[in-house]
């Protein structure tokens, strides 16, 4: 374990609500270092008051790459870590001594599990491993809008995974995306050929309810030379699939969630999306297969997001659903009952359960006087 100067550093404007949250969580480190981009509000005098380091900078056109080196601009040069945040975050505490016990004195950059978004009992939700993490020299932010650290150095990067550490996010609900669209379409037009910013272009549509610039871009972004991350071609081909259904195209929906399956069929995310799409249309065979293959899978992924309706009491919830319409009550209830692990206080699944219970004990008298019947006859 070494010791070492730690800061954190992070953009903001208009976040005074989530001052304290962050400013205690952050606590751990050696300074925090802020740069605000115009607050009307009372945020830049929390932050002051509480001992964050504040410049403020207006940023014209606005761009999160500019914010965020400039921002890196002001961390001093002596120190050893920087870990980038946003003010709707919180560390789980001790993530200072998490963080030591793993660096390694030739590290580039740091990863560690990331939740960008909890359930009511905060257990995690939508999770994947986050970046953030990295040395003061030799990296830099790119792209306008979802930026990200490109390392700079001669060196041959080298990355440590942070045991123990986790960032929550706590978003805002109320935080408008409308200035993501224009972003990445200018991120688009600035590079063309980066299958990273097309991904994100046609996942926007999606959340965007577009649903046909949707599966025009995702297409496209699965025919660039560079799109050959196999997770994100899945994600892509899922997304498609999902916007086919929203267009009532069940056919083509299914001809994408099979291709998603097949690009990774190590992640249970594709199975449980194309059981969810087969529920809707009340295919219960397909339902049965595919929760129950996504059931075979029990590790998340490291190099990807985690949906929380994969990990959650969903599959098992589709599993008892197909086996119920199936006729296979004995199943049924099994599934429920495992699905009742997860949220045992669901009104629906307790009422499903007892009714293949209910089913189940009916199957197994029919069985015996069919039984009974035999061995008298």
């Amino acid at each position: 374990m070494g010791t070492y100067r730690v800061c954190v550093y992070a953009i903001c404007k208009n976040e005074g609500e989530f001052v304290e949250r962050w400013m205690n969580s952050m606590s751990e480190a050696d300074m925090v270092v802020v740069i605000d981009t115009g607050s009307t509000d009372d945020t830049v005098e929390k932050l002051k008051s509480i001992g964050a380091v504040v410049y403020e900078e207006q940023i014209e056109p606005w761009r999160f790459d500019t914010a965020r080196n400039i921002s890196l601009t002001y961390v001093p040069d002596d120190i050893d870590i920087c870990v980038c945040t946003d003010l709707d975050e919180a560390f789980e505490p001790g993530w200072r001594k998490q963080l030591e016990q793993s660096w390694e004195a030739d590290a580039h950059r740091g990863n560690y599990w990331f939740n960008w978004r909890l359930k009511e009992d905060v257990s995690p939700d939508t999770q994947f491993v986050y970046f953030k993490v990295h040395t003061r020299k030799d990296f830099v932010w790119e792209g306008p809008v979802h930026e990200y650290l490109r390392y700079t150095g001669n060196a041959e990067e080298k990355r440590v995974f942070i045991n123990g550490m986790v960032l929550n996010h706590y978003p805002d609900a109320a935080k408008s995306r409308s200035s993501y669209m224009p972003l990445l379409e200018l991120a688009v037009h600035e590079k063309p050929d980066d299958e990273r910013y097309m991904y994100y272009l046609g996942r926007e549509y999606f959340y965007t309810e577009q649903w046909n610039r949707c599966i025009q871009t995702l297409e496209k972004h699965l025919s660039l030379p560079l799109a050959t991350w196999k997770e994100e071609r899945c994600a892509s081909m899922r997304w498609i699939a999902k916007a086919y259904d929203e267009l009532g195209d069940y056919s083509n929906s299914s001809k994408w969630f099979y291709r998603a399956v097949a690009e990774c069929p190590y992640m249970r995310e594709p199975y449980v999306e194309c059981a969810m799409s087969a529920y809707l249309q009340k295919e219960w065979e397909k339902v049965f297969f595919f929760s129950r293959e996504a059931l075979k899978i029990n590790e998340k992924s490291l190099n990807y997001v985690n949906m929380g309706y994969a990990w959650d009491e969903t599959p098992h919830d589709l599993a008892g659903l197909a086996c119920y319409w199936l006729g296979m009550f004995i199943e049924s209830s099994e599934h429920f009952q495992e699905a009742l692990a997860y949220a045992p206080n669901d009104e629906r699944l307790n009422r499903n359960l007892a009714l293949a219970l209910t089913k189940s004990e009916g199957s197994i008298f029919a069985e015996d006087c069919a039984m009974y019947e035999e061995v008298k006859g």
